[in-house]
C-alpha cells in the first residue's frame, strides 16, 4: 500500500480509520486477514498506518453493508465497482430535492475545493438576501451538503475541507435563524438534537431553519447529546415534541435502536420526529416515531403540532 499513496500523504492510525468509518479495528483486521485487504504500511514499531485511498473504499464499505451486502461479495473488489453498487443507494436520498436552476452548486463546490473561503461566504450570504431563508435552505444548503458529503465520502474532498464546510454554513444559518423574530409564548417548543454516533448536525440547522419560519420554538442541544438525558431535557424545556436528525452513514440498526429507546423513555405526550437522509427511515415504521420525508413537510407537521390536543395542555412545572 505505501507505494501507492503520494511521497507526502498522511497515514491514518487504525483507530482514527475506526472513528473516521464506523469498521471496528476487529472487523479491520480480519479483512486484511481473510480479504488481504486493507493492506496497511507499518511505522517503525509495527503499528498500522492507512492511506487516504483506503480509507475512500473502507467508507463506501461501510455504506454497502449498512445496506445489507456481505463482505466476502464486496471487500475484494475494486473502488469503482463498490461505487457502481453504492449509486442506488446515494440517488434514493435524492429523491426530495427539488431542481435549482438559479444555483450553481458546481461553481460552489469549486470555491470550496480551491479554498476560497470568502468568495464563497459571500455567494452564500448573496443567495440567502435573493432567496430567504426557506428557499436558501432547501435550493441551496440541502443539495450543497449532500453535495459535499458525496465528495468527501468518494474521496474528492479531505475531512479539514467538510468540516470548513459544515463551520462556514453553520455560521450563514444561525445568523439568518437569528434575525426571523421570536415566537409567542403560546407557540410549539421543538426541541432538537443528534443521538450518539450521529456527529452531522447540519440537518439540524436545517430543520431548525424551517420550524423557526413556521413560528416554533426551538432549542438546539447539538449533536450527540446521550439518550438517557433527552426525556430530562424535553421536560426542563416542556418540550412538545424532539426532532432527531440521521444521515445516511449511520448504521439502520443504531438508528432503530436509538428510536425504539427514546420512545420508551420519553413523556406519552412529547412527539419523536426523525428525519434526514438515513435511508432505514423511509423502510422501516416505528410506532410512536414520527418519520419526516423532507424538510418541505415540517411546515405541515409544525401547524399540527400547534393544534395537537397534547401541545395545548399545560406542561408540568419545571425546576
Amino acid at each position: 500500500m505505501a507505494d501507492a499513496d503520494p511521497p507526502h500523504e498522511v497515514l491514518l492510525s487504525i483507530a482514527a480509520v475506526e472513528r473516521d468509518t464506523g469498521l471496528s479495528k476487529d472487523t479491520l483486521r480480519v479483512w486484511e486477514r481473510r480479504y488481504g485487504f486493507p493492506s496497511p504500511a507499518r511505522d517503525a514499531v509495527g503499528e498500522r498506518l492507512y492511506g487516504r485511498g483506503d480509507l475512500t473504499k473502507l467508507r463506501v464499505l461501510k455504506r454497502l453493508l449498512d445496506a445489507g451486502h456481505r463482505p466476502g461479495r464486496v471487500v475484494g473488489l475494486p473502488l469503482d465497482r463498490l461505487l457502481e453498487l453504492s449509486a442506488p443507494l446515494t440517488a434514493e436520498t435524492r429523491r426530495d430535492a427539488p431542481s435549482a436552476d438559479e444555483v450553481d452548486l458546481a461553481a460552489l463546490l469549486a470555491m470550496l475545493g480551491e479554498h476560497r473561503t470568502a468568495a464563497l461566504r459571500d455567494r452564500l450570504a448573496r443567495l440567502l438576501a435573493q432567496l430567504g431563508l426557506a428557499r436558501f435552505t432547501l435550493e441551496v444548503i440541502r443539495p450543497m451538503t449532500r453535495a459535499v458529503g458525496d465528495a468527501w465520502y468518494q474521496g474528492r474532498l479531505q475531512v479539514f475541507e467538510e468540516h470548513l464546510y459544515t463551520e462556514l454554513v453553520q455560521g450563514v444559518l444561525r445568523q439568518a435563524i437569528a434575525a426571523v423574530p421570536q415566537p409567542g409564548a403560546a407557540a410549539a417548543r421543538v426541541l432538537l438534537t443528534t443521538v450518539p454516533g450521529e456527529p452531522h448536525g447540519l440537518g439540524l440547522l436545517m430543520a431548525e431553519a424551517m420550524l423557526v419560519l413556521q413560528g416554533c420554538h426551538c432549542l438546539s442541544l447539538g449533536v450527540q447529546t446521550p439518550l438517557a438525558e433527552v426525556p430530562a431535557a424535553a421536560r426542563a424545556h416542556r418540550a412538545d415534541a424532539v426532532a432527531l436528525s440521521f444521515s445516511a452513514l449511520m448504521s439502520p440498526r443504531a438508528v432503530l435502536d436509538a428510536l425504539v429507546e427514546l420512545r420508551s423513555t420519553l413523556p406519552l405526550e412529547v412527539q419523536l420526529w426523525a428525519g434526514g437522509d438515513a435511508p432505514v427511515l423511509r423502510r422501516r415504521a416505528i410506532e410512536g416515531v414520527l418519520a419526516i420525508a423532507a424538510l418541505e413537510a415540517i411546515g405541515e407537521h409544525a401547524q399540527r403540532l400547534r393544534s395537537a390536543p397534547a401541545a395545548a395542555e399545560p406542561h408540568p412545572p419545571t425546576g
